[in-house]
């Protein structure tokens, strides 16, 4: 598969699952999609997230994993590919430490 329809692949996965987390979550945390891990064979999808405040981590986390299904239909109908990869979610360690380092810095 080209590298370029991978890429095509993976940014609207992002833009779809952002919209539809944005649509669907509550306004108690800010779910960001950080970036969405595409296997080599196009057939999952990791939607790498961050949440804040990070005291609301797990409960966004489940909300999405608990919502995958949905998530799944709402990306089908955006995304004109078959198969639609299997979807999973996972919370972006290193946007977390990214995050921690830069508030170190601001402190130092």
């Amino acid at each position: 598969m080209s590298e370029y329809r991978s890429e095509k692949i993976t940014n609207h996965i992002k833009e779809l699952s952002a919209i539809f987390i944005e649509k669907e979550a509550g306004p108690t945390s800010m779910i960001t999609v950080t970036r969405i891990v595409l296997s080599s064979d196009n057939k999952r999808a990791k939607i790498m997230i961050s949440v804040l405040p990070r005291e609301k981590e797990k409960a966004a986390y489940g909300f999405i994993k608990r919502n995958l299904g949905e998530l799944r239909k709402y990306v089908a109908k955006g995304l004109k590919i078959n198969p639609i990869p299997f979807l999973d979610v996972e919370i972006d360690e290193g946007e977390k430490n990214r995050q921690k380092i830069d508030e170190l810095l601001i402190q130092g």
